[in-house]
């Protein structure tokens, strides 16, 4: 095979993706409908869990070979809150996350039906419980905002005159938003708080 009949045959029909990622995840931000207005559904991963025990998070997980996010958050979903997925009403993808990691986040925006909500059994051994927030309570209390910022640390052995730019070459530099809301002794944080803010922003 020639090169050009390899690389032809490596991206026709290629999906793009995450130049490096290690992984890709999705997570669904489930809504649900209650008399008093909408309400967005939280979960609380298992103490016994080995990454980010007791933090506050959307249903979801890692997406599988050929998986589509809205597959991923829809399975995840199923397996952690035991909410059958014929029960949520896909209402879009909101924008993604790429994390400083190397890795995608992708949110999935569901409606969650009445049947849904009263068929969900938490599983145990990823879940320690679920609980329900008001949207009105995101857009009525804005979140304490905290920033770090991510700073390149570059060997000195970096070799700047091979290269062609000089030892005080102007390196780019990021920064990192954490919003934080706090609900009855839970803390909405992070990814997961950057995806509600998403959300609350496009009821405005």
């Amino acid at each position: 095979m020639s090169a050009l009949d390899a690389l032809r045959r490596a991206y026709g029909g290629h999906v793009p993706g995450l130049l490096g990622a290690r992984h890709s995840y999705a997570v669904l931000c489930p809504l649900v409908e209650r008399p008093e207005g909408l309400h967005l559904l939280y979960e609380v991963r298992s103490a016994a869990l080995h990454r980010q025990p007791g933090e506050v998070c959307f249903p979801g997980g890692r997406m599988e070979p050929g998986e589509t996010p809205e597959l991923c958050a829809l399975r995840e979903t199923e397996e952690e809150l035991a909410i059958p997925r014929e029960e949520i009403a896909l209402l879009g993808r909101p924008d993604f996350i790429c994390n400083q990691a190397g890795f995608l986040l992708q949110p999935v925006l569901g409606l969650v039906s009445a049947a849904g909500l009263a068929a969900m059994a938490p599983a145990s051994a990823e879940v320690a419980e679920a609980f329900l927030v008001p949207l009105s309570f995101f857009r009525e209390n804005p979140p304490e905002t905290f920033v770090y910022d991510l700073a390149p640390q570059i060997p000195e052995s970096f070799p700047y005159e091979s290269v062609g730019i000089p030892a005080d070459y102007r390196w780019g530099h990021g920064r990192v938003e954490v919003p934080i809301w706090r609900w009855h002794g839970h803390a909405v944080w992070g990814m997961t708080a950057r995806f509600t803010q998403d959300i609350v922003r496009h009821l405005e």
